[in-house]
């Protein structure tokens, strides 16, 4: 989702069926069924590629909407929470796919803004000793003056409800812009929070946010929620890679990051994948790592974002000292706005495992790599749902991967996917 999106959105939609349309003429205008992969070594064969996968209607009769993420209760539970943008949580049932069963656990509606396309509920994690404390994290914009929020709330004792008086802010980030707020949470394997904050809306990222080590937009940070420091209801963990650098921020773990919608964890590997929301012409996905550039606003995807700009033709990558590639990206020709995934780890799928998936917003297509040691395959089109508006991936506990769209049905704007191998 991205700030530029609505209005390229509202231009594709002039036409009947165009995003469906679109998507296939440019897939068949390609001379393959990949996108472009930036990170390649080429001293030994790269890994197997992706098959193909489908989309299988989940929940159908939940009605939800505009739900942004789907995530598992970790105690061993079939519990699934569904984020709706405009500050509601509610429950579907894990072990039964067609239950119509759903309970609203949390409704923040007064103290979430959800004006525009990228504003509202945004994202939600559960800490790591969840089972003891009952604690969890939600990241959503608020107004007045406009921020975006990063709280601990708890559940309650039979983890029925999501105590809304509970909440107690943890991290509070003006934003200067409506638009590009990030954002995602992700507890790493060392039990560190790691949130993803957009560079603070409008366009070129005027105020250069993004290399710019002093402001915590167009970040990735990387916090200790378990204890407080200094006066903060964290502490900063001190192998973070700007501890004691004059002028930064120490939460920092990596920058030169437009608009990172969603990140995950693979927890075979401990890699940090991350989609990120390009402007002009190029969607990357990125593996984030201690201190990483990943170059936003000198560049777009590996290419010189000036550049891209002034050029209607393509641009060439380029290499610039201290920025780290992309793994993979592609351009506006093939989709709009990318939605990061997930490495697939369940056993339903053996073909699947070790594949990272990942969607266009607006396109409706889903890709897949394969990341083995240093060796990337090249990214692969693995389904197409055209009009079907992904906005995210959610990992259930037992690997199983499922997507949540703004699909407009019967119910409203708002459908339930689950990933399978035709």
């Amino acid at each position: 989702m991205d700030n530029a999106l609505t209005f390229r959105l509202s231009l594709l939609l002039v036409l009947v069926g165009v995003i469906g349309l679109l998507s296939q003429s440019f897939a068949e205008a390609t001379s393959s069924e990949t996108g472009d992969s930036v990170l390649q070594d080429s001293s030994s064969p790269a890994p197997a590629p992706a098959p193909d996968i489908a989309l299988q209607r989940v929940w159908p009769k939940v009605v939800t909407r505009r739900p942004v993420q789907l995530v598992a209760r970790p105690d061993g539970s079939n519990v699934l929470y569904v984020l709706e943008q405009f500050g509601r949580i509610r429950t579907v049932d894990g072990s039964d796919l067609t239950s119509s069963d759903s309970e609203l656990v949390l409704d923040i509606t007064d103290r979430v803004n959800a004006r525009s396309n990228e504003e509202g509920l945004l994202a939600m994690a559960f800490h790591p000793d969840f089972k003891r404390n009952n604690e969890l994290y939600i990241y959503y914009t608020a107004v007045e003056p406009r921020r975006a929020v990063l709280s601990r709330f708890s559940m309650d004792e039979q983890r029925a409800r999501i105590l809304p008086d509970s909440e107690q802010v943890v991290l509070e980030v003006k934003e200067p812009y409506w638009n590009h707020n990030g954002g995602d949470i992700a507890f790493g394997p060392d039990g560190m929070l790691y949130l993803s904050i957009g560079d603070g809306g409008a366009a070129n990222d005027p105020h250069n946010y993004g290399q710019d080590l002093s402001s915590l937009l167009a970040k990735v940070i990387r916090i200790d929620v378990s204890k407080s420091e200094g006066g903060l209801p964290y502490s900063i963990p001190p192998d973070n890679p700007f501890v004691g650098r004059e002028g930064a921020r120490e939460e920092i773990w990596a920058y030169g990051l437009r608009n990172v919608w969603r990140m995950s964890f693979d927890h075979a590997t401990g890699d940090l994948w991350a989609g990120d929301v390009g402007q002009n012409k190029w969607e990357e996905i990125d593996l984030l790592v201690r201190g990483g550039n990943y170059g936003w606003n000198k560049r777009e995807g590996a290419h010189d974002f000036g550049r891209t700009r002034r050029s209607r033709g393509k641009v060439e990558t380029v290499k610039q000292e201290g920025m780290i590639d992309p793994v993979a990206e592609y351009s506006h020709r093939e989709g709009l706005s990318v939605t990061g995934g997930f490495v697939y780890r369940g056993t339903e799928f053996p073909e699947l495992v070790g594949i990272y998936l990942y969607a266009d917003y607006a396109f409706g297509t889903i890709w897949g790599l394969r990341k083995d040691g240093t060796q990337i395959s090249a990214p692969r089109v693995v389904c197409r749902k055209p009009g079907s508006l992904l906005s995210s991936f959610g990992q259930a506990n037992d690997g199983a991967l499922f997507v949540t769209s703004f699909e407009q049905n019967e119910q409203g704007p708002g459908a339930l996917w689950k990933v399978v191998v035709p």
